[in-house]
């Protein structure tokens, strides 16, 4: 589940002598409310991260390292194959593994990531189920891109402040008066994402031991932009 929050505050403020400052404020005390409107969409998630990790353990720590390099380096060079798909490595660690009486090290175990991110949720599945030939999948997440959100909260943005103004006028006409003006409005945005879980398809490859293809279901966000502030009725 993820959740992202953005702020955009608008006041009206002016330049002003104490006096008058004191003055303007007596007069805000009148005819002031408060009001809270809202524009929300749920859109497809267009974007799929995905963390594979291997874990190796050998007696020798030089020996370790060198096989778990040598995965990282082909699960590398098969990434390069799909254009489409940012690939990255993740954290690695070497730590050991003590007897029972934890005295005298029996072992070494290793640990390397690799991180995967792309819209082409197609090659994505493809390229994890070559790697889950030596890899496992730590996690499988899904998200609207940073260029799909900002787009679409801009949209949302103008709509929730429509929906501020409609709702304003409609309480001026409630209250018998001719208009308003605002004092301030804040703008704020937020997302939740629903968890999508990848189903699992039949490989088709003439290869008996090929990994099952994971079938990517990506699932939707829901975007929110609020609009509260402040009006005076005139």
């Amino acid at each position: 589940m993820r959740h992202f929050y953005t702020t955009l505050a608008l006041a009206l403020t002016t330049s002003i002598s104490a006096p008058a400052f004191a003055q303007d404020n007596q007069v805000l005390n009148y005819n002031v409310l408060n009001i809270q409107a809202e524009a929300s969409r749920k859109i497809s998630n267009d974007e799929m991260t995905a963390v594979l990790y291997i874990e190796k353990t050998n007696k020798q720590p030089a020996q370790l390292s060198s096989e778990i390099n040598q995965l990282m380096t082909q699960a590398v060079n098969t990434a390069k194959k799909y254009t489409q798909i940012k690939v990255e490595t993740g954290s690695q660690s070497t730590y050991p593994i003590y007897d029972n009486d934890n005295r005298k090290v029996k072992e070494w175990r290793g640990r390397a990531e690799i991180r995967l991110e792309s819209k082409d949720f197609k090659a994505a599945s493809q390229l994890i189920s070559e790697l889950q030939q030596n890899f496992l999948t730590q996690s499988i997440n899904f998200n609207v891109s940073d260029s799909q959100r900002k787009k679409v909260e801009n949209e949302l943005m103008i709509e929730a402040s429509k929906n501020f103004q409609q709702r304003a006028k409609s309480l001026a006409q409630a209250w018998n008066k001719p208009s308003y003006q605002l004092i301030n409005l804040n703008l704020n945005t937020n997302s939740y994402t629903n968890r999508a879980v990848p189903r699992m398809a039949m490989l088709k490859a003439s290869s008996s031991d090929a990994m099952p293809e994971q079938e990517m279901a990506s699932g939707e966000s829901q975007i929110t932009v609020n609009a509260n502030g402040s009006i005076q009725l005139k």
